[in-house]
């Protein structure tokens, strides 16, 4: 399994679980990806523990009024099958109330960040 899908796992199961961590094994992207959800606003502090080669990623959850502060998460592109969007092609989830995640040549973004500095880039997945 990728990392990316590791993730999707993790937080939907950890979610639904009503859990207020998770732990993962480290990858770059894995952290990139938590950290841009940490800037999202769907998790709390997120932390790298551990020496060189037995590194793991920490990440609590966000509630609020004791729901999580997401539902579903759905991975979009995959090993199997590489999905890429232009700028202009870039849609908002669920009307604005969620949102998408993107690798593009200036890192992980949200769609509307990516919309904001015109880049396109692999859909890595969904979260609302």
């Amino acid at each position: 399994m990728d990392s990316i899908s590791r993730l999707v796992t993790t937080l939907k199961n950890a979610s639904r679980a009503k859990r207020a961590s998770i732990a993962m094994p480290y990858s770059s992207l894995t952290e990139a990806a938590l950290e841009g959800l940490k800037r999202a606003g769907y998790l709390g502090a997120v932390s790298v523990r551990g020496e060189k080669h037995r590194r793991a990623l920490e990440a609590t959850l966000r509630y609020e009024n004791g729901m999580p502060s997401f539902t579903e998460v759905q991975r979009i592109s995959k090993p199997s099958r590489r999905l890429y969007r232009k700028a202009t092609e870039i849609r908002r989830v669920r009307s604005g109330y969620g949102k998408l995640f993107l690798t593009t040549s200036k890192g992980i973004m949200t769609d509307g960040e990516a919309r904001k500095a015109k880049v396109g880039g692999e859909p890595l997945f969904q979260i609302y």
